[in-house]
């Protein structure tokens, strides 16, 4: 046989898309696993040509799951980003958009029993350590991708799928401040590093000549800024602990302005070598802590709520997303104990994908 067929769920998550697979059906070591990735997706071709990815980091992403033997999980999802051109496999990060569809596919897939009206899946982020509660609607025993749900940055509406994200802090570093410091000054820009739900550099727009309103098109064609940015990425990265970073697409980085919408505060998200088009899940909790911590760069951009759970609306390059943060102050410090969002998910294809057999045999 020349190819080997991968049974597959082809899904929107989020504002993320990708193929969402049973860990079970792929190989176990990691060389052979980032090889079968990149032949799928197409890695390697700036349209992903010759695999099912769109040539572009958001549609370049992949869901494993299998059933957890964790004592709180019910599923265990293990993230890859695969690059659309360069022929790599980062295991490192996870993807909050994709993890929207973890809960549905779990149930389409059988490793979740279905209840009938809502389903709630207990999820474990296998690259962070994250714990996240899902509800997934299921009427009639089903799973259910119709509703009134509306998310920028996908058009029409579905179900919603409710996320609490919990145990986000720390997750890759270790540390809430990687660095020790609610401000590090690197090349004359300060910077806030953080690690909630995703290992971030966060800056104002102004400091590195933006306004933090451009499009993701005039950000991209901005070669001077991606120049600047990478080069403090890098270094950030390596006060954060993180080692070198110049291949690895954390930590991310995050830029903050006034809000200029009806929003909490104005941001734009790096994935990191292109503008996301619109945020990220584990980066708009990342923001909404940086907004809510005293003393970081966000102090004097935004009205900070003075409740907890704190509603916090970022403005992104394509509408708004909206965190509800779980959060505690006291004369010992800052604490993130939770973050909600409500998110969407449709199931596109089911089947099989295929990888050469050269590639990998099956098992």
């Amino acid at each position: 046989m020349s190819q080997t067929a991968i049974p597959f769920l082809f899904m929107r998550g989020g504002t993320s898309r990708g193929p969402y697979l049973n860990r079970a059906d792929l190989p176990e070591d990691l060389e052979t696993l980032a090889e079968v990735l990149i032949a799928m997706v197409g890695s390697g071709h700036p349209l992903n040509i010759d695999g099912i990815g769109g040539g572009a980091a958001v549609t370049s992403k992949v869901a494993m799951l299998s059933r957890s033997a964790d004592g709180w999980a019910d599923v265990d999802y293990f993230f890859a980003q695969v690059s659309v051109e360069d022929r790599l496999v980062d295991f490192k990060p996870t993807c909050g958009n994709i993890l929207s569809g973890v809960g549905p596919a779990a149930i389409e897939m059988g490793l979740v029993p279905v209840q009938d009206g809502e389903t709630p899946v207990n999820i474990r982020a296998v690259n962070t350590e994250a714990r996240v509660a899902a509800m997934v609607q299921t009427p009639g025993g089903q799973v259910s991708y119709e509703g009134d749900t509306r998310i920028d940055g996908v058009p029409g509406t579905s179900a919603p799928v409710a996320l609490q994200f919990m145990e986000t802090v720390g997750g890759v570093t270790g540390a809430f401040l990687p660095t020790g410091n609610l401000v590090d000054v690197i090349d004359g820009v300060e910077v806030t590093c953080m690690d909630v739900a995703m290992p971030m550099i966060i800056a104002r727009a102004e400091s590195l000549g933006l306004t933090g309103y451009e499009s993701a098109a005039e950000l991209d064609e901005n070669a001077d800024f991606f120049a600047r940015m990478e080069a403090l990425r890098i270094k950030a990265g390596a006060l954060m602990g993180m080692g070198d970073v110049s291949s690895s697409v954390t930590p991310k980085f995050g830029v903050l302005a006034p809000a200029t919408k009806g929003g909490t505060i104005a941001t734009r998200y790096f994935m990191p070598w292109k503008t996301h088009p619109t945020m990220a899940v584990t980066g708009a909790q990342c923001l909404a802590a940086c907004v809510l911590t005293p003393g970081t760069v966000a102090d004097g951009l935004a009205a900070k709520p003075n409740v907890t759970p704190a509603p916090i609306t970022l403005e992104h390059a394509s509408g708004t997303i909206d965190v509800l943060v779980d959060y505690a102050q006291a004369e010992n410090g800052f604490t993130i104990k939770s973050a909600g969002l409500v998110r969407t998910a449709r199931k596109l294809v089911q089947g099989s994908v295929f990888v050469p057999a050269g590639t990998w045999g099956g098992h």
